[in-house]
């Protein structure tokens, strides 16, 4: 399952403080890189968001926990819309 996981740094937090935690946990083996599909920043920093490919929405939990005390994450499962094909489908059904 795909999950978009949208994270905004807490008032205060440093980008000094998220890279730590970000360095520790890849060093410790914990943040999972091949399943990390995505990984962007807005501008102007401090806000961002990932995709990320898990079967388990527990084992998701996991992954973004150690993160938690630095910023606040919004997570939805997500699946992908063919645009052609979708396109047909709303003709469909405006049609209807």
């Amino acid at each position: 399952m795909l999950w978009y996981c949208e994270y905004t740094w807490f008032s205060g937090t440093t980008r000094q403080e998220v890279a730590k935690r970000i360095v520790a946990m890849h060093d410790a083996g914990a943040t999972h890189p091949e399943q990390i599909t995505g990984w962007y920043q807005l501008a102007g920093g401090g806000a961002g968001f990932m995709l990320v490919e898990a079967p388990d929405p527990r084992e998701l939990t996991q992954m973004l926990q150690p993160y938690m005390d630095l910023m606040s994450w919004d997570v939805r499962a997500i699946y992908e819309l063919p645009y052609q094909q979708t396109i047909d489908e709303l003709r469909q059904a405006a049609a209807s």
